[in-house]
C-alpha cells in the first residue's frame, strides 16, 4: 500500500492526451519559483506557437538517434509515431541548481525513471470524463478528425495506467488541480497519494474504462 509521503525535489507528471497535463505545468512553473521543467526533445513538427528551446528542443530523427546512442536520455518513448526524450545534461543541471526538477513526459518515460530514480515522485492527471477528454482534443484547432479520434483511442488505454502513479489529480477544475500539484511538490500532498484517492475516483476511474 502507498500511503506514506516522503520528501523529494524530483517529479514526473503524466497524463493521458488531452488531459490538460502541459497547461497544469507551465501554471506550476510560473507560479512556484523553486520549480523548474526539463525542456524534452522531440522529433515532432513544431507547432505555429511553439518556441524551440522553450516549449520542447526540436530534433531529427537522426540527430535524437545520435543522442540515444551515447546514453544521453534520462528517458525517452515513442508517441504517435514521434520520438520524445529528456536528456540527462538537462535534468542535471536543474536538480544541481537546487531547483525541484519536474519532468512532463508520457507514462512510458516516467516507468523508466521511476525504475531508475527511487527518489522521484510520480504524478497521473486524470480527465474528469470521456466527453470532457474529447472536448479538449476537438479544440486543438491543428489536429484532423483523424488524429483526434487516434489520440483519443490512445489517451482511453493511457487511462488504465493510473496504478504505476504514487499520486492521482482529477483535472475537471483547472485551478483546484493546479492547487493539489502545488501541494503534491511542496511536500504537503498526502491525501492524493494513490492509495488515498482510490476510492475518491473510483467512479471515474471505471468511467475512463469505457
Amino acid at each position: 500500500m502507498l500511503n506514506r509521503e516522503d520528501p523529494s525535489n524530483f517529479f514526473v507528471i503524466s497524463a493521458p492526451s488531452g488531459a490538460g497535463k502541459t497547461s497544469l505545468v507551465k501554471a506550476l512553473i510560473d507560479q512556484k519559483a523553486n520549480c523548474r521543467a526539463a525542456i524534452s526533445h522531440t522529433t515532432r513538427p513544431k507547432r505555429s506557437e511553439e518556441i524551440d528551446g522553450k516549449d520542447y528542443y526540436f530534433v531529427t530523427e537522426n540527430e535524437f538517434s545520435e543522442i540515444a546512442a551515447k546514453g544521453g536520455f534520462l528517458e525517452s518513448a515513442k508517441v504517435f509515431d514521434y520520438s520524445y526524450g529528456t536528456s540527462v545534461e538537462e535534468a542535471q543541471r536543474i536538480k544541481q541548481s537546487g531547483m525541484t526538477l519536474i519532468l512532463e513526459i508520457d507514462w512510458q518515460g516516467a516507468l523508466q525513471v521511476k525504475a531508475k530514480y527511487k527518489d522521484s515522485k510520480s504524478i497521473f492527471i486524470l480527465p474528469p470524463s470521456l466527453d470532457a477528454l474529447r472536448s479538449r482534443l476537438e479544440m486543438r484547432a491543428q489536429d484532423s478528425h483523424e488524429t483526434v479520434e487516434k489520440r483519443m483511442k490512445k489517451a482511453i488505454s493511457e487511462s488504465s495506467k493510473w496504478t504505476n502513479f504514487d499520486y492521482l489529480v482529477e483535472n475537471d477544475v483547472f485551478q483546484t488541480a493546479l492547487e493539489a500539484i502545488k501541494e503534491i511538490t511542496s511536500g504537503k500532498g498526502k491525501k492524493y497519494l494513490r492509495d488515498a484517492q482510490v476510492n475518491n475516483l473510483k467512479a471515474l476511474i471505471n468511467r475512463l474504462k469505457s
